[in-house]
């Protein structure tokens, strides 16, 4: 019986095929699956330890105390309707990590149905609570790490909404460095979960302004670090990626990459971590985001999730949903909030937009 000889050219088309379909299965991956596999046949790691210079995270204080914009019966009643009064079965991390943000870690409330400061905390930073939440049939939030702690992230119901934000809005709160974090395996620290991001971090992340807001907070005045590709990133890389593309694209209509932003210029003021070239392209490139404010307000007061249209998403309005309105314009405010008057809109406006945004939360039920 003669057996086939196989030649050289299909022995090539063969390997071909499969190189192809590996790239493809490769390009296609999302972020998460691509580090999984290079855990995983990458071998020891190279893991370099960033020097953090504190215990406890830098704050950005607002500039701005105005009773004018907004009264303390006026913040007592909003905030009335923003209380944590979560249900702990499938309790979701995005908005425990919302919550954290607005009330910090030593907020306390008389109703015992909703969350204290620490209890927020607690359930983000301990499996076992997650577990009683979610049961045991979804993947863990706290990622275990030979050398670190990673977040899970991305569009599932009960894992981290955005890149670092499980990070960010804990620092934001006021979170110790050396505070426990309980891994399905082991107790860690706030250290290893900051020092995996840093290590990690790509600037070709689909969202950074998480990163650069916590990068920020706990390494300033420290201005560049090397990640565990043996890159070297600096706070300019980060400044420039953040405003790179349209002004629409990222969170929140693209408003949280102005507050990462004109938190880095705030850092900047204090402890110099900003080439002064790169500080005027972000201060220019604020400066024309507060132009387009100016024009695309609306009469009311609010402004729309498609502002970085300028004029025209007032002429040519779009269906707009109330919460979309109620984020837009929220988030507008909290960067003028930290940011000199140099870069705000007439006053007017501000008083308009607080005043919308003050009658619109305090219409909605409590349900």
């Amino acid at each position: 019986m003669k057996t086939g000889r196989i030649s050289k050219e299909h022995v090539l088309l063969v390997q071909l095929i499969v190189v192809v379909a590996l790239v493809a299965s490769w390009a296609s991956a999302s972020t998460v699956t691509r580090q999984q596999v290079l855990r995983e046949v990458g071998g020891p790691r190279y893991s370099p330890v960033v020097a953090v210079p504190r215990e406890t995270p830098l704050v950005i204080e607002p500039f701005y105390d105005d009773p004018e914009v907004v009264s303390d019966e006026e913040l007592a009643a909003v905030l009335a309707k923003i209380r944590p009064k979560f249900s702990r079965e499938k309790l979701k991390s995005n908005h425990v990590e919302h919550a954290m943000r607005t009330w910090w870690l030593n907020a306390k409330f008389h109703d015992p149905k909703v969350m204290s400061g620490e209890a927020m905390k607690d359930y983000l930073v301990d499996h076992g609570q997650f577990l009683a939440s979610w049961g045991d049939k979804v993947k863990p939030i706290l990622q275990d790490r030979t050398d670190g702690v990673a977040i899970r992230w991305g569009k599932e119901e009960c894992a981290s909404i955005h890149h670092d934000h499980w990070l960010a809005s804990l620092t934001e709160a006021g979170i110790n460095l050396h505070d426990p974090v309980f891994t399905p395996s082991r107790r860690r620290e706030i250290a290893d979960v900051l020092q995996e991001a840093l290590r990690d971090f790509r600037l070709d992340e689909v969202e950074v302004e998480w990163s650069a807001l916590a990068f920020g907070l706990w390494i300033a005045p420290q201005k560049t670090w090397t990640t565990r590709a043996g890159r070297e990133l600096s706070f300019d890389l980060l400044a420039e990626r953040l405003m790179r593309g349209h002004k629409k694209f990222g969170v929140c209509s693209g408003l949280h990459r102005v507050y990462s932003l004109m938190v880095l210029v705030r850092l900047d003021d204090d402890h110099d971590i900003l080439s002064d070239a790169m500080r005027e392209q972000v201060m220019e490139h604020l400066r024309s985001v507060r132009d387009l404010m100016m024009v695309s307000q609306f009469p009311d007061g609010h402004w729309p999730s498609n502002w970085s249209e300028g004029a025209d998403s007032v002429a040519k309005p779009i269906n707009d949903e109330l919460y979309k309105q109620v984020i837009a314009t929220g988030h507008q405010l909290e960067w003028l909030a930290i940011a000199p008057k140099e870069l705000h809109p007439p006053r007017e406006q501000i008083l308009k937009a607080a005043d919308w945004v003050i009658k619109t939360t305090t219409e909605q039920s409590d349900s």
